[in-house]
């Protein structure tokens, strides 16, 4: 997994938010990690929308000058 000082790609951070709702969703949920773990998630989400955000501009942007 990735350091907080490193910003993980789309994939590894999707792995990592599925990873974070398997520990929530089980029995083994830590309570006092609970809110530590439901902020990186949140973290990981905001990311994965931007990159796809920026994504969708780039292959807009891409198509545009394709067809001038």
């Amino acid at each position: 997994m990735a350091t907080n000082k490193q910003i993980p790609g789309y994939q590894e951070a999707i792995s990592e938010i599925e990873a974070i709702l398997r520990i929530i969703e089980s029995d083994e949920m830590d309570i006092d990690l609970l809110s530590e773990k439901v902020k990186r998630a949140v973290s990981l989400i905001n990311l994965c929308k931007e990159k796809i955000t920026n994504t969708k501009e780039e292959v807009a942007q891409i198509l545009k000058d394709f067809d001038e």
